[in-house]
């Protein structure tokens, strides 16, 4: 949610991330975890570009929105 929020590809965020493509894509996919660190280094990267991420909450689930 967080890369279409900012309409990235998955290489825009590896390449802003330094995270491999490939490690997004099986995360996005759910076919593997994230080692914390590179984790860290996505969401780094996605809120610099604006993404506010939200916690879940008693009036939802986890989301994303940008910063105004």
């Amino acid at each position: 949610m967080a890369r279409a929020a900012l309409g990235w590809s998955v290489r825009d965020a590896a390449e802003r991330s330094g995270v491999a493509d490939s490690t997004i894509h099986r995360f996005e996919a759910n076919k593997g975890g994230m080692q914390t660190g590179t984790l860290d280094r996505l969401q780094r990267a996605l809120e610099e570009a604006g993404v506010i991420f939200l916690s879940a909450d008693a009036n939802g689930g986890p989301g994303v929105r940008l910063r105004s």
